[in-house]
């Protein structure tokens, strides 16, 4: 019996190099005779990679996660838990997709992006850089959201979010949510305007942060009136 180590604790365990591209895949898991597993590339646990889609590089496909249709991975990209990546998109770079959390249409997911939880990311959409997506938070359409920028809880972002940078780093966002109420995420805050307020005035009051953060707020609420 051949057996391979993919170094997520379980040690030496039942598996094959697949038959289009060398990689080493566990019995546990399955991996259609069209899919692609490159040399370097891992597919283990109960993971399925379905269809055309391709795990390259040095990526890896695990626990109950599914790859299916004409999906990448590739580069250092993680897909796992009980993710599912399907339809045309693209998960790459040092990615992590996991948890419940989708990914499909022709979204793309890439450099040190996470997408977690119950999160939602497809159509055309682009997660990158730092970014998080999580919780119930869809990104979709054309929307890209990048750099430190949090997406969580139930909003929706369906165009690329006006993001400001406060000068102590703070990102600060503006997006509509499924209750039909914009709200502000920055960090881990999640206010409607009128919480986000209300918070930054008696957490800085006195402060130049508190100046600035108002300006910050009042430029998003214009912008979003506008478009």
């Amino acid at each position: 019996m051949t057996t391979f180590d993919f170094g997520d604790g379980n040690g030496p365990v039942p598996a094959h190099q697949h038959v289009n591209g060398g990689g080493w895949v566990a019995d546990t898991a399955i991996v259609a005779d069209t899919a692609y597993v490159a040399s370097s590339a891992r597919v283990f646990g109960d993971a399925w990679v379905c269809g055309d889609a391709e795990v390259c590089g040095d990526a890896e496909v695990f626990g109950d996660a599914r790859v299916c249709g004409n999906v990448l991975v590739y580069g250092n990209a993680r897909v796992y838990g009980n993710a599912r990546v399907y339809g045309n998109a693209r998960v790459f770079g040092n990615a992590r997709v996991y948890g419940d959390a989708m990914v499909y249409g022709d979204a793309e997911v890439y450099g040190y992006a996470r997408v977690f939880d119950n999160a939602r990311v497809y159509g055309d959409a682009w997660v990158s850089a730092g970014a998080r997506v999580s919780g119930d938070a869809e990104v979709c359409g054309k929307a890209q959201v990048f750099g430190k920028a949090r997406v969580f809880g139930d909003a929706r972002v369906k165009k690329t979010p006006f993001r400001i940078a406060r000068t102590d780093g703070y990102d600060f966002i503006y997006v509509p949510c499924s209750d039909g109420k914009m709200r502000v995420i920055a960090s881990c805050r999640y206010f409607t305007m009128e919480e986000a307020r209300e918070h930054w005035t008696k957490t800085r009051e006195g402060t130049p942060l508190r100046e600035e953060t108002m300006k910050i707020l009042d430029y998003l609420e214009s912008v979003s009136e506008i478009l």
